[in-house]
């Protein structure tokens, strides 16, 4: 056989190896996001939701999440209309309802495309304490300024 036609055989059977190999990284990964996700729902939130830690959850809130989903949570804040996928309305009492604290958490933590993942950038309790902030949007109370305990 000449050495170009072996030689395309070769690159063929090289890519359809790496094609393969990125494919089960893929699943595996998948896989295991699943897996920690489902993890989490059943976290309880160990953050109590007094006036101190909703404010500084809030001042967090401002600071990383208001640009997306609005300083109200009503997921129109300034930079929703140039994401491909609208950020959450928190307002929304009975999707809120559905959600536990722990996949709240597991979320701002891992992040959800376009949003990012906030592991890195906010301590454990500082996550924990916007999930109980973010719940404050979702409540009665919430128009009056007072904070609603939140669901757990």
């Amino acid at each position: 056989m000449p050495p170009g036609p072996k030689r395309s055989k070769i690159l063929l059977l090289v890519a359809i190896v790496l094609v393969a190999v990125i494919g089960l990284f893929a699943l595996v990964t998948s896989v295991q996001n699943a897996a920690q996700r489902r993890a989490a729902h059943d976290l309880q939130n160990p953050a109590p939701a007094t006036p101190l830690a909703l404010a500084a959850a809030r001042a967090s809130y401002n600071d990383h999440c208001a640009s997306c989903h609005g300083s109200n949570g009503d997921g129109k804040g300034d930079k929703a209309a140039g994401l491909w996928s609208k950020p959450t309305d928190f307002r929304k009492a009975l999707a809120m309802r559905r959600r536990t604290d722990g996949d709240l958490y597991w979320v701002t933590t891992k992040g959800n495309w376009p949003m990012p993942a906030f592991e890195d950038k906010l301590s454990d309790l500082e996550r924990w304490q916007l999930v109980d902030y973010v719940r404050t949007f979702a409540s009665d109370r919430s128009a009056s300024g007072a904070p609603p305990p939140p669901a757990r």
